[in-house]
């Protein structure tokens, strides 16, 4: 997966209303960022969000960001290409 795409999942799940104390599934977690997308005007919104909420609440916006990028990691695995490259997914 691409970093750009990572970052904007993982920023969509950060700005979701998805509870960071449970596992999730891939359908929940991929339903949950493309409502949020939509919700708030795309990827640049959730991370205006995120911006946002790193401003007001920083350790416990650095702990979800955190439960962000390791559920987004878990749900989209990386996936390689014949020649050995990671491609997005």
């Amino acid at each position: 997966m691409t970093l750009d795409l990572r970052i904007g999942r993982a920023e969509a799940l950060f700005a979701s209303d998805l509870p960071q104390c449970r596992s999730l599934g891939h359908a929940e977690v991929t339903a949950a960022i493309a409502l949020t997308w939509v919700k708030h005007g795309g990827i640049s919104g959730c991370a205006a969000l995120m911006a946002a909420e790193y401003g007001d609440h920083p350790e416990a916006a650095a702990a979800r960001m955190r439960w962000a990028l390791a559920t987004v990691a878990r749900v989209y695995p990386p996936v390689t290409t014949c020649s050995g490259r990671s491609a997005a997914r």
